[in-house]
């Protein structure tokens, strides 16, 4: 079982090879086709994946181990893989604004920021591993955690709805320190991320900006990687549906953040999707035995999602850009 475990990370690795090493070997910026085409690559390996872990369940194959309630059950092996991507594709909308706020902060060259989340991603991937399979270690030994996590993420629900959307990565914690304890200058370098200056080695301002990211990260991994304990406690999808949505994460940025701020309520449903992930946890005793609980739960995913877009076209078609309320409450023409 383990040299499964051992070929995804080397498909990822190949991945993420050929995205930099062949595709991106040059600083250039991303186009919107050029980042369309790679977002459509990285959700059809995930939907080819889906049914690789229905042939992986429904036959039983590579002696991977499975709980009894779906052993031979392939289509609701891939039913949980395809929902728990889903969920995390979904909350890694979020991190997009997040990016956008610092490459626009930092003035990062639109041609270096693939290289910035790149390895922003890639570090991304190792983080999210570690805190997928602490969390995996502690439900094992103790599972009222759970309740814990369904808390943490109602309250993060709660804050998302009442955070500031104008975030200050100067302030970041980890810029901070890092500004701290490690040797920056001003200049930038190109593509790099460490010059010599005076014949010193330096950090330059992208290395500060990949910290930046990375920090976001971890904030957003601790939201994020506990809604999908809602969904399975199966380590393999939870691992392999949370590396899925990070891939597609880079392409993802460069399809939508232009138009992101467009979607007006997409913060809200986020907090809402969030907030019924943690009312799952908590209720999980009467959930438990509900006949088709995954389906209903990926219908109710698909129903916030398609409710926050919805709202959103209906708000910019109300009220399009340039113009607002007036205190009356009316649009001013």
């Amino acid at each position: 079982m383990i040299w499964l475990w051992m070929a995804f990370v080397a498909f990822v690795a190949l991945m993420l090879l050929l995205d930099l090493g062949v595709f991106h070997r040059h600083a250039h910026e991303v186009s919107m086709k050029e980042a369309l085409i790679w977002s459509a690559v990285w959700v059809s390996l995930a939907l080819g994946f889906t049914v690789f872990v229905y042939y992986l369940c429904q036959y039983r194959l590579f002696g991977l181990h499975w709980p009894a309630s779906i052993e031979g059950r392939g289509g609701e092996a891939a039913l949980l893989f395809l929902t728990g991507y889903v969920i995390e594709k979904s909350l890694s909308a979020d991190n997009i604004f997040v990016m956008a706020v610092i490459f626009s902060f930092f003035r990062v060259p639109a041609a270096y920021q693939h290289r910035i989340l790149f390895w922003g991603i890639l570090g991304a991937l190792v983080l999210r591993a570690a805190m997928i399979l602490g969390g995996i270690a502690l439900i094992q030994q103790f599972e009222w955690i759970l309740y814990i996590f369904g808390a943490f993420l109602i309250y993060s629900a709660g804050k998302m709805l009442l955070a500031n959307d104008e975030a200050d990565p100067s302030k970041n914690v980890f810029v901070r320190l890092a500004r701290r304890l490690l040797p920056f200058t001003d200049h930038m370098d190109g593509p790099h991320f460490v010059t010599r200056q005076n014949g010193r080695r330096m950090l330059t301002p992208l290395a500060l900006v990949l910290i930046a990211i990375e920090g976001a990260d971890v904030v957003f991994a601790v939201d994020s990687i506990p809604a999908i304990f809602a969904i399975t406690d199966i380590p393999f999808i939870i691992f392999t549906s949370n590396i899925f949505a990070i891939l597609g994460l880079r392409a993802m940025y460069f399809a939508l953040s232009a138009i992101l701020k467009k979607f007006h309520y997409l913060k809200v449903s986020l907090a809402i999707l969030l907030a019924v992930i943690g009312l799952k946890m908590l209720l999980k005793e009467y959930i438990h035995a509900l006949p088709g609980k995954t389906y209903i739960m990926l219908g109710l995913i698909v129903l916030i999602l398609a409710g926050g877009v919805v709202a959103s076209m209906i708000h910019a078609r109300r009220y399009p850009e340039g113009e607002g309320k007036t205190p009356g409450g009316d649009t001013k023409q």
